[in-house]
């Protein structure tokens, strides 16, 4: 199986390093485009992929190709790659709004597609990946894809109505996260820890707070319930996130990001 990215920044390279590091792909089967020259010669001296001379030969070299540019060059890129893309050739999106049938009217034929939505913590091999796909690909290369998008974290296969939710869940979420942390550690700094010291803290926590809710299997709930003693200082704590509307500016941000996405 060879690989190609047409678009070579942060995600990308996440993406590339993941399934590189976990012998999905061989980075020697691996080849990649990148208008901007600092892209190019960090996938070739970090990654050490085959980078081509532009997008067209990425789509004659590879499989599979991701489309990893910026959603507003989706229409300019797809208009000079769609002649040579075969019937044997499967796209792979990253795009959030590039829905399959404006892919497949964008592309002016039927292809195999697989719309993906992967997010930033692929840069630790902790990402979440989900994917839907067109009646163009068959289960055996469904099955390829899925473990090449495990190569840089999980993935999970949504029906398309729901990628919309997981551009907010998901892939938007980890800044939502970040500035939590970041919270948590300035209030600890104000209470007298060293910063670094705070963030190591802060993040540790929120990290074994997310395994907690992965690995038990309890409800959210529950779990906090479990820190939450009578008269104790975690309940006070939640007291006054509840009075200040934390739980609501949560949903009502990831509900803003959801009617974004729908809209691009």
């Amino acid at each position: 199986m060879k690989l190609g990215f047409i678009g070579c920044g942060n995600m990308a390279t996440a993406m590339m390093k993941g399934i590189i590091s976990n012998n999905i792909v061989d980075a020697k089967n691996i080849f990649g485009y990148d208008v901007a020259d600092a892209c190019r010669d960090k996938a070739t001296n970090e990654l050490g992929i085959n980078v081509t001379s532009g997008n067209k030969e990425v789509i004659d070299k590879a499989d599979i190709i991701v489309l990893a540019v910026k959603p507003q060059y989706y229409e300019e890129v797809i208009g000079e790659i769609k002649d040579g893309v075969s019937d044997d050739k499967i796209i792979v999106t990253i795009a959030p709004g590039k829905t399959l049938a404006w892919l497949e009217e964008t592309f002016g034929k039927k292809i195999k597609l697989v719309r993906t939505m992967p997010n930033t913590p692929a840069l630790v091999g902790e990402g979440i990946t989900a994917a839907c796909y067109n009646e163009k690909v068959t289960e055996a290369e469904l099955e390829t894809v899925v473990n090449v998008l495990k190569g840089f974290g999980k993935c999970e296969v949504i029906s398309e109505s729901l990628m919309d939710v997981v551009v907010s869940v998901a892939s938007s979420s980890p800044a939502y996260v970040f500035i939590f942390i970041e919270a948590m550690a300035d209030a600890a700094v104000a209470d007298g820890m060293p910063r670094a010291q705070a963030y190591e803290f802060a993040a540790q926590a929120v990290l074994g707070s997310a395994k907690m809710v992965l690995e038990t299997g309890k409800h959210p709930g529950e779990l906090k319930d479990m820190v939450c003693s009578p008269a104790g200082t975690t309940i006070e704590a939640v007291r006054v996130l509840e009075d200040k509307g934390m739980r609501s500016a949560v949903i009502e941000a990831m509900k803003a990001c959801t009617r974004k996405a729908r809209g691009m």
